[in-house]
């Protein structure tokens, strides 16, 4: 089936998936959700609003976790310590300007939600702050993926929607290894890091 003809006739669902994994994190799928509407495909008011929606439940959820079982998750997971302390240190040196463009900085956005629920910070600060940043950062997103479609289109003409796909399959390709490059990184370091402890004691 044409994979075009196949997302028109279940729409709906792209829109309840971007929901879905905006909530846990999602810029790639935002980014290719977005240059499938720039085809035509989507609808990029409506991918917009499912995309920041997603992005602050997601936070908000994670705000709340932070808030009422922060200190005792911290202590199951000493590990956590550490980027929980980062986070907390950013919202201190920068504030406000914290709250709006932590989604914006690769693997932390979680960390940083949970962070935030276990400071002090007043949560109708922050649920209104989330809130901005939410449509922001979608905005963003959504508007990179639809401005490299529309570039495609233009640059391709009539046979822009199978070197679409192609583009899209490559795209997916280099970020997912570029998301596991960065977590095998993350294992080196944390591995590095108990070596180092092991020696001292």
């Amino acid at each position: 089936m044409d994979v075009q003809r196949f997302i028109l006739e279940h729409g709906a669902w792209s829109y309840l998936v971007t929901f879905v994994w905006t909530f846990f994190e999602g810029e790639t799928f935002v980014l290719l959700a977005g240059f499938a509407a720039a085809q035509g495909v989507l609808s990029a008011p409506l991918l917009l609003l499912s995309a920041a929606l997603g992005s602050f439940a997601g936070d908000q959820c994670y705000f709340w976790i932070g808030r009422h079982f922060g200190l005792r998750l911290m202590a199951r997971h000493p590990d956590w310590r550490a980027r929980v302390d980062r986070a907390l240190s950013w919202l201190k040196r920068y504030d406000a300007g914290f709250i709006l463009t932590f989604r914006f900085i690769y693997g932390v956005r979680n960390f940083s939600s949970f962070a935030l629920g276990v400071s002090g910070i007043v949560w109708q600060r922050f649920l209104t702050l989330n809130f901005i940043a939410a449509w922001v950062w979608a905005s963003v997103f959504v508007s990179l993926g639809f401005v490299c479609g529309s570039t495609v289109e233009r640059m391709m003409g009539r046979v822009a929607h199978d070197f679409s796909v192609v583009l899209l399959a490559l795209f997916v390709v280099l970020l997912a290894g570029g998301h596991f490059v960065h977590k095998l990184s993350r294992i080196r370091r944390r591995r590095r890091t108990a070596e180092a402890a092991l020696t001292r004691t």
